[in-house]
């Protein structure tokens, strides 16, 4: 079986690209899965639920989110609405929306969830390690392999939960940094990892946003209005083998343009 996972959406041309190409890619690849990280898919900081059913109509099964969950006005109460969707499992208890979406095909039933790193993270959130340990006990027996994604900005903390993980989840794939790295693996117990997936939307900027304004933010520490660019937009993506007994048995980086 085949999971893609398409990195951090930002904005109008990242939405753009995955409503192009994501149809195709699953089409062409034989994808059975798609999960896509939207937390930056409103002008770059958080979602709508208009764009989270655009994104689900245009083939993405799960959307995730990260730590700009709650940027977007009124989301708070979109989100209890959208059963495909799910905010970090590791917020305050109190916050709205599901923790995890279970999506099944042909027999197969994958638990998909995302926690947020503490290393230099605004958002308040409980301890990553011991949350995923708590929701793959919870819901045991009611999956058949787990996709975990690790927001986080740390390098160190995304590895150490891949490593953490390595046999209980199919994959734990990382995202928040907008740049992909180069270390898609299996690790020894045949879990797939990856720190960073990157950025889907504009490479020609800085993080997704125009050039100009984050450089002279650089230069004089002056405010601006950091605008989503529009140059060179990519998709990027992993693409996860696994069998049906839940294990990875291959991980490809994925980048393509229109």
């Amino acid at each position: 079986m085949r999971l893609l996972f398409i990195g951090d959406i930002v904005g109008k041309p990242g939405r753009e690209i995955v409503g192009a190409l994501a149809p195709k890619i699953r089409a062409e690849r034989g994808i059975d899965f798609v999960v896509a990280n939207g937390e930056n898919a409103a002008a770059g900081a958080g979602i709508t639920g208009a764009i989270c059913k655009s994104l689900l109509e245009a083939g993405v099964d799960v959307i995730t989110l990260g730590d700009h969950v709650w940027d977007q006005k009124g989301f708070e109460n979109e989100i209890t609405t959208l059963d495909r969707v799910c905010r970090p499992a590791n917020l305050p208890a109190g916050n709205p929306g599901r923790d995890h979406v279970i999506v099944e095909k042909n027999g197969f039933r994958l638990l998909v969830f995302t926690v947020l790193g503490r290393s230099f993270m605004g958002l308040k959130a409980e301890c990553p390690f011991l949350e995923a340990d708590a929701m793959l006990k919870r819901l045991a027996g009611q999956f058949d392999g787990a996709l975990v994604e690790i927001h986080a900005e740390a390098t160190s903390e995304k590895q150490a939960l891949g490593w953490h993980l390595d046999g209980r989840a199919t994959a734990v794939l990382g995202t928040h940094t907008h740049v992909a790295t180069a270390d898609a693996s299996l690790l020894r117990r045949q879990t797939a990892f990856m720190c960073d997936v990157g950025m889907t939307g504009p490479h020609e900027s800085v993080l997704g946003r125009e050039i100009e304004p984050v450089v002279g933010r650089f230069l004089d520490g002056l405010p601006r209005r950091f605008e989503v660019a529009t140059g060179d937009v990519r998709l990027s993506a992993a693409l996860v083998a696994f069998a049906k007994s839940g294990r990875a048995e291959g991980i490809e980086w994925l980048s393509f343009t229109t």
